[in-house]
């Protein structure tokens, strides 16, 4: 019989059936100090507060035991002396931070209920996982299949044995990268390539009039620096350190298209999550997934402008923590600005989505006069319906980047968190200020960055 971590065999069923014995709801603590926070590998982080008589005596070690019963990590634990206490010496409040398996959570406050006082925790009010290192990105690889060769009769490569097999190479490429691997290089077969460079004569042939001046900037440099021409198809390796160098972004190699969860997540850590696949040769001007085509045409040459690289991440660090029903939104917005995005430049319309600059039909069908055109509004946007089967029959309108940033910034604001979060570019990492002490380290941060400005004012003037 395997004993539990309190060494007593049986003691975890034992509190188990105690604890089920109909004990009461918990209590909530106040708004935004508690939260169940989702962790991977079915762990959630718990706040716990509770007030302990004659903790100096046994109290103490039967608390201790119940968090060592469910193996619970404690990673922060405060006393003070009780507020209404008749032993003030022997009466004890306890701020406990801890991590416990998800199934265990009611079980564990409802035990220490039968050793503690006053035991305050949260509602249910779970937030879902996000990645709050950029190592954790290796976790966000989750594929929506409809749309792969293998399952989707529809799809050119369906009854093409040759192409899933080599679709297969690549995914394991992708599934087998980890954070810090050198991004694969691929030896692309003469067909892939020929397949290339029918997509990129075509559409290279319409960006001048019809792409917007950012893109056209960028695609002028990745001809020039990455390898970008009709019989070449480029390495991410190579993409990728042109665009870290410009805007911070990065690639990683993805096996598909990913669920909307995980592709905006990468975005807060400006990682875009790209294929290296290629469209099968039978459709060269229609793909139903992303495909290199998609990536290297469409996303790069804009993640190389700094204001849209904002404005991509801004959309990531919106999604993280947020709700089904947010994260649905904020796709709707994605596809209807960094897929099949407009501007206005000069007075004429011009694309900027990635989904128009990898499409020639589409490119021309949006710039023309049979689609509606209407002014982006993030409210408006994150609501309205899309077509993912055919060419849209509205596309929004942003008067700049820098203009479609702050709506988007100020839309995610009202996202219902109870949390806020900030992006610490020094270590790639996400942190979560839910304590008076990391909202000053931040502020901190930033009256440094305000001193360096000033200075730099000083010194123009």
């Amino acid at each position: 019989m395997r004993s539990d971590a309190a060494g007593a065999p049986g003691r975890r069923a034992s509190l188990q059936e105690d604890a089920e014995k109909g004990a009461p709801a918990t209590e909530p603590l106040g708004k935004g100090e508690g939260l169940v926070w989702e962790e991977e590998e079915g762990r959630a982080a718990l706040i716990l507060t509770f007030t302990l008589r004659n903790a100096r005596k046994a109290g103490l070690s039967k608390t201790a035991k119940v968090f060592e019963t469910f193996e619970a990590g404690i990673h922060h634990l405060e006393t003070r002396q009780a507020k209404k206490s008749k032993n003030t010496a022997d009466d004890l409040e306890f701020f406990v931070k801890c991590e416990v398996h998800n199934s265990d959570v009611s079980i564990l406050i409802n035990s220490l209920k039968k050793v503690a006082e006053d035991v305050k925790t949260i509602r249910e009010e779970r937030v879902p996982w996000f990645p709050k290192k950029i190592r954790d990105l290796d976790k966000c690889h989750h594929l929506i299949a409809k749309y792969e060769p293998d399952l989707d009769h529809d799809h050119p490569g369906y009854t093409d044995p040759e192409y899933r097999k080599r679709r297969a190479f690549f995914t394991d490429l992708a599934f087998s990268y980890r954070e810090g691997d050198p991004l694969p290089r691929v030896e692309y077969t003469v067909q892939e390539t020929a397949t290339w460079r029918e997509v990129y004569r075509k559409l290279s042939s319409l960006y001048p009039t019809h792409a917007c001046k950012q893109y056209l900037d960028a695609f002028q440099q990745l001809e020039k620096c990455c390898g970008y021409q009709e019989d070449n198809i480029p390495q991410l390796q190579d993409v990728s350190r042109f665009l870290k160098e410009r805007t911070g972004f990065q690639l990683r190699p993805a096996a598909g298209l990913l669920s909307p969860r995980d592709f905006l997540a990468s975005l807060a850590f400006r990682v875009f999550q790209s294929t290296q696949y290629i469209r099968h040769s039978s459709s060269p001007m229609h793909s139903p997934e992303p495909d290199c085509c998609h990536e290297l045409l469409g996303h790069v040459p804009m993640l190389a402008d700094k204001e849209f690289a904002q404005f991509s991440q801004a959309i990531g660090l919106a999604s993280l923590g947020s709700s089904d029903v947010e994260i649905e939104k904020l796709a709707t917005l994605y596809w209807f600005t960094i897929e099949f995005g407009l501007c206005k430049q000069n007075g004429a319309l011009k694309a900027y989505g990635a989904g128009l600059l990898s499409s020639y039909g589409e490119l021309v069908y949006a710039l023309s006069n049979k689609p509606e055109h209407k002014p982006f509004d993030p409210e408006l946007t994150a609501v309205h319906p899309y077509q993912d089967q055919t060419f849209q029959p509205v596309y929004f309108v942003a008067e700049n980047f820098e203009d479609a940033t702050a709506k988007l910034q100020k839309y995610a604001l009202r996202i219902k968190k109870p949390f806020s979060l900030q992006y610490d570019p020094f270590t790639c990492s996400i942190e979560v200020l839910n304590t008076l002490q990391k909202v000053k380290n931040t502020l901190g941060q930033m009256k440094e960055e305000l001193k360096n400005l000033c200075f730099a004012l000083e010194n123009i003037s």
